[in-house]
């Protein structure tokens, strides 16, 4: 079940989910440091984490699901929020640079029909992250927190769904070595858990953090089958006359 946006809105103010927002932004832009005339799109609830795009990029949009729902973002400009039924996106075909995905990959699955759309509006020279909950940490049993909703998975998964969908992996990355605990006190030691998680414990990191690609041509057997399957390549049909 979606929990609504207002549930993430809520989450995200309050002083758990605003050390969150920041170990988490620190790792996108670490891994996107610049977006100096890109187009940025965020899917699932990713306004968090938008704001140090609105700067330079040449346009920033978030797109919600309807089971979600939404609202608007950001307050001290024009709504830049759309609400998206189904699995059609808005946008123009190899119009966006990015597409950054957080709350969305554990709530419909690792086969949405939503990621053959993205593929569709990503430009070639495009890159998507995917921010999923690590199945073997201690966010996804937190089921107080956004991260303990939904379906946790592992990094491989989230690889393997992403090379079954036309695109290429390019580096993973992990997060949120902090133990899920509302104390003031732990959190205050943010900085610590996540530089020596990420040296000693990867595999126990609360969040998978996947880009990857567009992959344009197959270059094996595997991807070639998935490329046929791909509905972004696939051939409509050529219906023939009939004699007279």
């Amino acid at each position: 079940m979606y929990p609504s946006a207002y549930d993430f809105k809520s989450f995200y103010a309050s002083l758990v989910g605003r050390v969150v927002r920041r170990v988490i932004r620190e790792k996108i832009m670490t891994l996107w440091p610049t977006s100096s005339g890109l187009r940025v799109v965020g899917m699932g609830y990713a306004t968090p984490y938008l704001r140090p795009f609105t700067d330079t990029a040449e346009s920033v949009c978030a797109l919600m699901p309807a089971e979600q729902g939404a609202h608007v973002w950001p307050d001290d400009a024009p709504n830049v929020v759309a609400l998206v039924e189904g699995a059609t996106l808005p946008l123009e075909t190899n119009s966006v640079d990015r597409i950054l995905m957080i709350h969305g990959v554990e709530f419909q699955g690792l086969h949405s029909p939503l990621f053959a759309e993205m593929w569709r509006v990503l430009k070639s020279s495009g890159r998507i992250m995917i921010i999923v909950p690590n199945r073997a940490g201690l966010w996804a049993r937190a089921d107080w927190t956004p991260f303990g909703q939904g379906t946790p998975f592992s990094a491989s998964q989230i690889e393997r769904m992403l090379l079954d969908n036309m695109f290429v992996h390019e580096r993973t990355d992990h997060a949120l070595f902090v133990p899920p605990i509302r104390s003031a006190f732990i959190l205050r030691g943010t900085r610590y858990f996540e530089k020596l998680g990420s040296l000693l414990c990867p595999a126990l990191s609360g969040l998978h953090i996947v880009e990857a690609s567009k992959q344009i041509y197959a270059g094996t057997a595997r991807r070639i089958m998935a490329g046929a399957r791909h509905p972004a390549l696939q051939k409509p049909a050529v219906v023939k006359p009939h004699s007279v």
